[in-house]
């Protein structure tokens, strides 16, 4: 069992920037895949941004490509959601996820670990 911990969530303004941050409790991170998605009010939860076990490949939603940024540190077991120019429609409960010698997938289905849920607010 993999548990994973998120922080970082909280009111922005629009334009601002913001950092979450996802910590495990699995030993052998360096063999996770992760992903963080994200639930606006109202809607189904979406794919953000992901990335492969190996940390190789990344995967990102259109509507965040070239302003998110998903990164991990090995050593503190802990991955990382950049996010910069931040908009109102970035607005969701962010989840992050994790999946065990994963590809970096885009789908909800695809990942077995997932995280209690950090609130982003941003205000226009």
């Amino acid at each position: 069992q993999v548990q994973l911990v998120e922080s970082g969530g909280g009111l922005v303004q629009a334009g601002d920037s913001r950092r979450l941050s996802c910590t495990a409790s699995e030993p052998r991170f360096n063999s996770l895949a992760m992903g963080w998605f994200r639930q606006p009010p109202g809607k189904e939860r979406e794919f953000v941004a992901a990335l492969r076990w190996a940390g190789d490949v990344t995967n990102y939603a259109e509507s965040v490509k070239g302003r998110f940024t998903i990164s991990r540190d090995i050593a503190k077991k802990t991955v990382y959601l950049q996010m910069n120019s931040l908009k109102p429609e970035d607005t969701a409960v962010y989840y992050c996820a994790a999946d065990r010698l994963g590809e970096g997938s885009m789908k909800i289905k695809d990942y077995l670990y997932w995280g209690q849920g950090t609130q982003v607010t941003v205000s226009s």
